[in-house]
């Protein structure tokens, strides 16, 4: 391939163009920039057809990034979400209209993720064979600026998933801490996920072996469960029992 046609990323791109790439997404967004688009959400860009778009421009002159990423113009939404180009090794989430970038799950916590998905899948099975539990990625729509990917979530058989993005609420939320998640799970989202009444919410710990289990009642968390012991059991869920050590094994 000709040098001039090569395509690189949105990452790469900022980079050539000593600019952020949260401002290359948002000229994406606004269609301000040719790309190629490789897949769902996956854009590449050729430079010199970048440059030349702007008519002449230089790169300080094409915009002014003293302002916090798109937050310059208004709030996002669902459509503007799924405009952003997603880039390896990152997931992104909208929250109160503010672009939330965090870096991908480590291979521990997907670990944890695979092993309890496997849990509740089974226990389901018996309880709701209608019901369905998904994970990540798969974007559940809170609010018109609130768009999530769940770690885990349980949507039973009498709310099931119809559209894309998730608008059913579901009856369990799973999220599974990260270093950079604890504030988001622990706040942003559990807020969302109160007010917009998922009736239970779990958060995982990997590293201190910690479940903590909230229920809504009177449109508040309360917490059921926050357990390290060796057998988790919850109220809600008759006939749930895991180990907890086992969950958060790490091999060898």
């Amino acid at each position: 391939m000709d040098s001039g046609d090569e395509l690189i990323t949105a990452q790469e791109l900022a980079d050539s163009l000593s600019l952020s790439v949260d401002t290359i997404w948002r000229y994406t967004r606004e269609k301000r920039i040719p790309y190629v688009e490789i897949g769902n959400r996956q854009y590449r860009y050729n430079k010199q057809k970048v440059l030349k778009a702007f008519s002449g421009e230089t790169p300080s002159s094409m915009v002014k990034e003293d302002f916090a990423p798109y937050q310059d113009k208004k709030k996002l939404t669902y459509k503007d979400y799924a405009m952003i180009p997603e880039e390896p090794g990152f997931r992104y989430e909208v929250i109160d209209g503010i672009l939330i970038r965090d870096p991908s799950p480590s291979f521990q916590h997907q670990r944890v993720s695979r092993r309890l998905q496997r849990i509740l899948e089974d226990y389901f099975q018996e309880t709701d064979q209608q019901g369905e539990v998904f994970d990540a990625p798969l974007d559940l729509n809170l609010t018109v600026h609130t768009v999530v990917q769940p770690d885990l979530m349980y949507l039973p058989g009498s709310r099931p998933a119809r559209n894309d993005p998730v608008d059913s609420v579901p009856e369990l939320i799973v999220e599974i801490l990260s270093p950079s998640t604890g504030r988001k799970d622990r706040v942003l989202k559990l807020n969302h996920y109160q007010s917009s009444g998922v009736p239970h919410y779990w958060i995982l710990d990997p590293e201190d072996g910690i479940i903590e289990a909230y229920e809504l009642r009177d449109e508040r968390y309360v917490s059921m469960v926050r357990s390290a012991k060796s057998i988790f059991s919850h109220p809600g869920f008759p006939g749930l029992s895991f180990n907890i050590d086992e969950l958060f094994s790490k091999p060898g």
